[in-house]
């Protein structure tokens, strides 16, 4: 890190690491009903890691780590003449719960806002201080 953090860089790490979260949500939904021909090709949940990174006592903010596929399996499902269907008339279909997904976006926009109203409790706090002087 470049200098020491402060409340405008954890805030703003913060909001760049649910933007991460949202656009994985995002992206889940989107492939929500996709069918694949295979187990092995089928769309897996993906999910944002967070990790903390800590400056010193009382200062820390989150990074992603890494984005992962999710532990749910494909459902293989019969749909006889599907385009995709193997020989026995099977396709597979995303592993992507749209209902967990729909919670995981309204969580992480409440964060996302809990961030936005910490940097403009900052901002009038600092503005505050600046016009004491005056």
């Amino acid at each position: 890190m470049s200098g020491p953090m402060n409340v405008f860089d954890i805030a703003g790490r913060a909001m760049s690491a649910q933007l991460v979260r949202l656009n994985t949500t995002a992206s889940n939904l989107a492939n929500a009903g996709a069918v694949s021909g295979t187990k092995e090709s089928a769309f897996r949940a993906l999910k944002p890691v967070f990790e903390t990174v800590t400056e010193r006592d009382g200062v820390a903010t989150v990074q992603v780590k890494r984005v992962v596929q999710a532990e749910i399996e494909p459902t293989k499902r019969h749909a006889e003449g599907h385009p995709l269907a193997d020989k026995d008339g099977f396709v597979w279909d995303a592993a992507v719960d749209s209902s967990a997904e729909l919670i995981e976006m309204v969580e992480t926009a409440r964060q996302y806002q809990n961030n936005v109203q910490v940097l403009q409790t900052a901002k009038t706090l600092t503005l505050d201080t600046l016009r004491l002087g005056q």
